[in-house]
């Protein structure tokens, strides 16, 4: 019997895209065994548009790493191009919004299950430091909740993804009735979780991404945002207080405002001395301490130098401006091509409003950090992406 790897191909996609939330291994896996299946089975591939913007910051990306002082370092993140062809296999195999649909659901469930057990360190946490007669705050920041990742920035990207996935469908899309309950359980779990992870730039990140959902539904619901975070910040624990003001008042360099100075500076001074090619992926940790601006002060303040906390920045010092310009303009046009087709979509409006919705956070939060250098937020954006843009080419096929 002859193999059928259509189905197979679709399956497997779908799987993987929904293994993003929880699992690298699992993910990666499926996504192998759906390329091998459209491979085999000779299915067409499709190209989302703009993707010669994708194929420059590939070929750029392997010139930095030849011109890199240490080549081979650089091969995690050649080998990193792996995960991009996630993108490309759901722009092939999920064109329906039906599939993200279950997709969104799927996300909604493995964020929950996630969520809940970050929720549970949380109160281990909170149990540890009373026992032991600790400021919580000192002893939390350092060590935060993760859920089912191994950072906290990683957990707090997953929550506003699957946040605002959901709540887009659950605005437009008018889950089925049996599910209804259940999002309306899950989305407050996801977002309490994200909220006690205590990570700032995720919470502006998400603020925008919410504003825009908020503001295309019903405009006067962006008047309860401030409202409900004003809530938040008076009925939360004093630790949820005092982290909000350190963005103004920070407890020394716990709170890495200090750090964050050091590395958006040092990374400029990367970028004016290395403007094309830059120090070479995986060079701008080993190389930092030569490019800290005199003014500063030589002792580094505390925190993790291996990444520039900053995607723009970080890209650009890495591999150069024009691999860095690349990348946005990828990410930027789609939004603007989504934006555009959303005057005139039907029933898969929540589709394209889901999709802007987490492009907005993910392009906010890059300013705050480096996350789409980690996989499972990396994964999940390029699903996003493709599932939406899959979704906007059939749709205006129709």
């Amino acid at each position: 019997m002859k193999p059928d790897f259509q189905r197979i191909a679709y399956w497997s996609t779908l799987a993987a895209a929904a293994c993003c939330a929880v699992s690298i291994a699992a993910w990666q896996v499926l996504l192998g065994v759906a390329v091998a299946a459209m491979l085999l089975g000779r299915l067409p591939w499709r190209l989302p548009r703009y993707w010669q913007a994708l194929a420059f910051f590939a070929v750029w990306t392997l010139l930095s790493v030849a011109l890199s002082d240490a080549p081979r370092t650089g091969m995690p993140q050649i080998k990193k191009f792996y995960a991009w062809l996630t993108l490309f296999a759901v722009f092939a195999m999920l064109e329906k919004a039906r599939d993200v649909y279950w997709l969104a659901v799927a996300w909604l469930v493995g964020g929950t299950l996630s969520a809940l057990d970050g929720l549970r360190q949380f109160g281990v946490k909170w149990a540890k430091a009373a026992a032991a007669g600790e400021d919580f705050y000192r002893s939390y920041v350092a060590d935060r909740i993760t859920g089912f990742n191994s950072h906290w920035m990683t957990f707090s990207g997953q929550m506003m993804i699957v946040l605002l996935l959901c709540l887009a469908l659950w605005l437009w899309g008018r889950p089925e009735k049996r599910l209804r309950w259940a999002f309306a359980v899950c989305l407050p779990l996801v977002a309490v979780a994200l909220v006690l992870a205590f990570t700032r730039g995720m919470w502006i990140a998400t603020g925008a991404g919410l504003l825009y959902l908020l503001w295309c539904w019903k405009r006067w619901t962006v008047a309860l945002v401030p409202v409900l975070a004003l809530a938040a910040f008076l009925l939360g624990p004093a630790a949820l207080r005092d982290r909000v003001l350190s963005l103004v008042r920070p407890h020394g360099q716990m709170d890495s405002n200090d750090h964050r100075v050091y590395v958006f500076r040092t990374g400029l001074e990367m970028i004016k001395a290395h403007p094309w090619f830059g120090l070479g992926p995986q060079r701008v940790g080993p190389h930092f301490s030569e490019y800290v601006p005199p003014d500063l002060p030589k002792k580094l303040p505390e925190g993790y130098y291996g990444h520039l906390h900053n995607i723009y920045i970080h890209f650009a010092a890495e591999r150069g401006l024009p691999a860095m310009f690349a990348l946005i303009f990828f990410f930027a046009a789609t939004l603007w091509d989504w934006l555009r087709r959303l005057r005139r979509a039907g029933q898969e409006a929540w589709v394209l409003h889901g999709g802007v919705a987490i492009l907005i956070g993910v392009l906010v939060a890059g300013c705050f950090e480096y996350n789409l250098g980690d996989s499972e937020i990396l994964g999940m954006t390029l699903a996003a992406v493709g599932a939406v843009s899959a979704v906007a080419r059939s749709s205006s096929n129709s």
